[in-house]
């Protein structure tokens, strides 16, 4: 299986050439209670996309999934939504995964499936649920949160995670062995996930192809086309656009490749020792009666 890659942009054209050049997910951000405060300053994303780009998009699509990012579980937020309306409203417009950000407790997490469950119901569509865990307190309670029913997905976020930790540099998460504790406990419970972004495979201080590869040692099925990777508030051409997704995806997807026949060759070395070690101890068995 290859990597659901994720996209954010809430442009119709863009989100075309995105899913023909082989994004899975089209990520539409409405996310902005609290984010200044936390991340006020820093180079990050703050894109406050609305009810109305999900249906913008979801127009454009033909086959990609719409992913939306709502609030954190909140009440009315000056005049606006609160979550349950929210949510509902975001699977009215066509959203087909809703992800719950920067939560704290499991209530917040039970809430939030609750509000996405009973409205897929009232719209008779099935929407999927993810949890961006990305607050120390969402990563000491992981395990009772994994017992909630409901959740679908998980990812795991970079770079809030890393700042609540007093960490310098996100991918510390991958060294430290923090990232490898919570991806073990999730896979054990045979729940997708994913982490972080990935930007260009062969630049920035840690290239991409580099953490690519760590998604497959983790066991990961879903990264983030990072802004980087083509920044569309910079280049508006959408020829060039184009070109850019066309030859970045491919490029991924090739390394993705690479990497998959590296995963089934331990993957069926290992098959391959199972079979032999049960038919040695068949046959002690049988040497015994």
């Amino acid at each position: 299986m290859m990597l659901n890659l994720m996209y954010i942009t809430n442009d119709p054209a863009v989100t075309q050439i995105a899913e023909n050049a082989g994004v899975n997910w089209i990520f539409v951000d409405m996310e902005f209670i609290g984010k200044d405060d936390r991340q006020g300053g820093l180079d990050t994303v703050q894109n406050h996309h609305t009810i109305e780009d999900i249906r913008n998009v979801k127009a454009a699509v033909k086959k990609a999934k719409v992913l939306v990012r709502v609030n954190p579980i909140h009440k009315v937020h000056n005049g606006y939504f609160d979550s349950k309306d929210e949510i509902d409203a975001a699977v009215e417009a066509g959203a087909d995964i809703l992800m719950l950000p920067f939560f704290h407790t499991v209530q917040e997490v039970t809430d939030f499936v609750g509000f996405v469950k009973n409205s897929s119901k009232k719209h008779s569509r099935e929407v999927k649920t993810c949890l961006l865990l990305e607050t120390p307190e969402a990563a000491i309670l992981l395990d009772e949160i994994l017992n909630v029913s409901g959740v679908d997905m998980i990812h795991i976020g970079l770079n809030d995670l890393h700042l609540a930790m007093g960490m310098k540099f996100m991918f510390q998460l991958l060294t430290d062995g923090i990232l490898e504790q919570l991806t073990r406990k999730i896979r054990a419970k045979g729940i997708p996930f994913g982490f972080g972004g990935i930007a260009s495979l062969h630049s920035g201080a840690l290239p991409g192809s580099y953490v690519l590869k760590e998604h497959y040692r983790l066991g990961s099925s879903m990264v983030i086309v990072g802004r980087s990777f083509c920044n569309t508030k910079v280049i508006t051409d959408l020829d060039e656009i184009r070109r850019i997704f066309n030859t970045g995806i491919a490029e991924i997807r090739k390394l993705e490749d690479e990497a998959q026949r590296a995963v089934d060759y331990f993957k069926n070395n290992h098959e391959h020792v199972v079979e032999i070690v049960d038919k040695i101890v068949e046959e002690i068995n049988n040497k015994k009666q």
